[in-house]
């Protein structure tokens, strides 16, 4: 298995990891969101301490507005994150 392709599903296993412990097993919930983005993604984004913080990525990420976040908003949230760090490594060569 190429790089990529174990990339890929080390982010649909981190999903599946965080997502259903609370509800539905295919969405995230704020507090799930919130244990994700604190224990695989600290380095990256830092450690989300408060409420409204979470709040506020919650809102960003859900398109469909039902309060919580879907597979196909955590890829998209992924990807704003992997091009964030892409650009800023970019500027630092």
């Amino acid at each position: 298995m190429s790089e990529l392709e174990k990339a890929m599903i080390a982010i649909i296993e981190a999903f599946h990891q965080y997502s259903g412990k609370e509800g539905d097993k295919h969405k995230l919930k704020k507090s799930e969101l919130k244990e994700l983005i604190n224990n695989e993604l600290s380095h990256f984004l830092g450690e989300i301490k408060d409420q409204e913080t979470v709040d506020k990525v919650m809102e960003a990420l859900d398109c469909d507005g039902d309060a919580e976040c879907n597979f196909q908003e955590f890829v998209a949230f992924i990807a704003m994150v992997t091009t964030a760090c892409h650009e800023f490594f970019e500027e630092e060569e």
